[in-house]
């Protein structure tokens, strides 16, 4: 009897999950759709799994601030945007590896069609690493609506400036999440990442070794005031823009750190200085 129950209690949840995979998905057919909790799983902890040595290894890997992530839905991760694999290490820093018990952890990601979606191979691998496909243009309103149900019910990480940063600075950031925010209102984290320009560069394709990357996570930032206000391009602009102003403030936090780690390091033997730092 309490087996019974049990597997039937786990069959409402899978359900749920399928359900729930087929609003934010719906290009993909029943069969595909039926068995994507299991493979994103699969997938999405496997390739993450994956890029454990490039991180922690061939590269250094400096985390601040994972304790301010926490693991509420309705969360969504805004970093600076420098290479094609920023998502992996959000993902890797903040919520490897508790998301192999914990997989609603990891989190979903808009993606901008022409370099997840282009081909039939990186399309499956994209919508099993819980990519929402965006249309070229950025002006797709079936891909919001999916952004906010993907928030409500999970975590996501979104790149506001829509595009990488070819030298590392700061892009002016897009009103589009903005909208999504005022809709969910989520606990917003603001997240700097300083040196992926450097291990991905823009037009490389092969990871760089032996260098130092940081990511700092931020605690919550409050956006309450923009919360009873109507939606508009205005305020979802001054919304986002809130956050920017964080991030901004912790890449020069990020800069300082890396020159202060740099002298320090040159006083040490050269063992020490085998990553860039």
């Amino acid at each position: 009897m309490e087996s019974s129950i049990r597997t039937a209690y786990q069959g409402i949840i899978y359900n749920f999950a399928v359900k729930y995979t087929a609003e934010l998905i719906p290009h993909r057919s029943r069969l595909f759709i039926f068995f994507h909790p299991l493979t994103s799983y699969i997938f999405t902890n496997g390739t993450v799994a994956m890029t454990w040595p490039l991180f922690k290894i061939l590269n250094k890997t400096i985390v601040i601030g994972a304790e301010n992530i926490g693991e509420e839905k309705n969360t969504v991760l805004l970093s600076n945007h420098q290479s094609m694999i920023d998502g992996f290490l959000i993902g890797f820093a903040a919520f490897f590896p508790k998301a192999l018990w914990k997989p609603w952890l990891m989190p979903w990601h808009p993606a901008a069609y022409e370099n997840f979606f282009s081909n039939p191979l990186m399309a499956f691998l994209s919508d099993n690493w819980k990519c929402i496909p965006v249309k070229p243009g950025r002006k797709d309103f079936g891909a919001m609506n999916r952004m906010e149900r993907a928030l409500r019910r999970g975590i996501m990480t979104v790149f506001p400036e829509g595009t990488r940063s070819r030298d590392g600075r700061l892009l002016p950031p897009r009103s589009g999440i903005g909208y999504v925010m005022m809709k969910t209102h989520p606990r917003a984290i603001p997240i700097c990442m300083e040196g992926m320009d450097e291990l991905l560069p823009v037009g490389c394709f092969i990871p760089r070794f032996f260098r130092t990357i940081f990511i700092y996570y931020g605690k919550p930032v409050d956006l309450s005031e923009f919360y009873g206000l109507e939606p508009s391009r205005e305020t979802a602009q001054a919304c986002i823009e809130k956050v920017f102003v964080i991030i901004h403030r912790q890449q020069k936090i990020l800069k300082r750190y890396r020159r202060y780690r740099a002298y320090l390091l040159s006083k040490k033997p050269f063992f020490f200085r085998l990553y860039q730092p």
